[in-house]
């Protein structure tokens, strides 16, 4: 390694994969996808996901080894961050309190809860510091952006917060410009859409995927209340099966019976008018997120980017302009780019142009 190299590793598991990559000043040395069978994921059907740390730990090693990788040249590790509760922006240390929080899994199980493990137990064999990256939990939204209609409940922020913050910080940057200075629309459109509002350098409002928004190439988004209700007290699903058809077979699954949006568009091509409709359906409801967003800013906006894996798609983002493009300049950022991202974060870290935050011990 040479003077003033940072080498960093950034691992991102999935519900089915663990995907890893070495990064030396933000460059990729090679990046990893490790694909976990059927048989391997039954092991660990309805324990917590903490318990498969071991597990993907153990592979992760094994090709690391195989590929000589020295752990000691490591200047820092990096996991996906889970499911904390609500935090500021930034890059974080992976200390005993995260460690107990997504212990707790109080904010529910996801993959995401195994990158501080994962890291940690990495970091520790390497002599050095395990962090995360802009979890999910990110949450910077005034008083007012929490209230949902009722008393009941607050909206929830919980979004694509790492590839969201990476591309408008590498939209500064290109445009040379600091982000707190730019009013920027990010549209995340991946397996699950957030459109986020970015004033101050605060992400200052956002669709939560799970719950709202746009549908998905598997996510319902916001559906009707009243008609939701109903379903739920029929006695024709239980609750574990109404959460996969909103948040697993929802979106085009649910219309079209896949999730793959290139086959759609292969459809459309061939002229299947049902596949066309719900394409521009999808669209059309994206277009209205990004025009709610664009009213939170007042209509002054720098900006509009465009990101995620469906932002590959030359018809989508045509179609997308076509609502849309008077609002601001589209900029594309194809891709999720999530390891990057992370790696990018640590390296302002270690470069010094940013502080590293600690996780509390109990919530603030």
């Amino acid at each position: 390694m040479q003077a003033g190299e940072f080498r960093i590793l950034a691992i991102n598991p999935g519900s089915t994969s663990t995907k890893f990559g070495l990064f030396s000043d933000g460059e990729a040395i090679h990046v990893v996808t490790l694909r976990h069978s059927d048989e391997e994921m039954a092991r660990f059907a309805s324990r917590p996901v903490i318990e498969q740390q071991e597990f993907r730990s153990a592979l992760i090693d094994r090709d690391l080894t195989e590929r000589g990788t020295d752990l000691k040249t490591l200047a820092g590790v990096v996991g996906r961050g889970g499911l904390l509760r609500p935090l500021p922006s930034g890059t974080y240390r992976v200390n005993d309190a995260m460690i107990e929080e997504l212990s707790r899994a109080e904010r529910g199980e996801h993959a995401a809860n195994l990158g501080a493990f994962l890291a940690r137990n990495i970091a520790r064999r390497a002599g050095t510091q395990a962090y995360v990256v802009d979890p999910v939990s990110v949450d910077e939204w005034p008083d007012r952006a929490r209230f949902s209609g009722t008393a009941l409940f607050e909206r929830q922020c919980l979004s694509h917060a790492l590839n969201t913050k990476a591309v408008a910080k590498r939209y500064a940057k290109q445009v040379g410009r600091p982000y707190p200075s730019l009013r920027l629309i990010v549209a995340h459109l991946g397996s699950g859409i957030s459109v986020s509002a970015h004033e101050s350098g605060l992400m200052i409002d956002v669709t939560n995927s799970r719950e709202e928004g746009a549908f998905s190439s598997e996510r319902a988004g916001g559906v009707p209340a009243a008609q939701l209700v109903n379903l739920c007290f029929s006695g024709r699903y239980t609750a574990k099966k109404i959460e996969s058809l909103l948040f697993r077979e929802g979106g085009l699954f649910s219309y079209l019976h896949t999730k793959d949006l290139i086959a759609v568009e292969r459809r459309m091509a061939a002229g299947d008018q049902e596949a066309a409709v719900v394409f521009d359906a999808m669209v059309y409801q994206i277009a209205k997120e990004i025009g709610a967003m664009a009213a939170v800013l007042g209509g002054k906006i720098d900006a509009l980017l465009v990101t995620g894996g469906m932002a590959h798609s030359e018809k989508l983002v045509g179609d997308l302009r076509g609502f849309v493009g008077w609002l601001a300049p589209i900029v594309l950022f194809p891709g999720e780019d999530e390891l990057p991202a992370m790696g990018e974060g640590v390296l302002r870290v270690l470069r010094g142009e940013e502080d590293a935050r600690e996780l509390p011990s109990t919530p603030a």
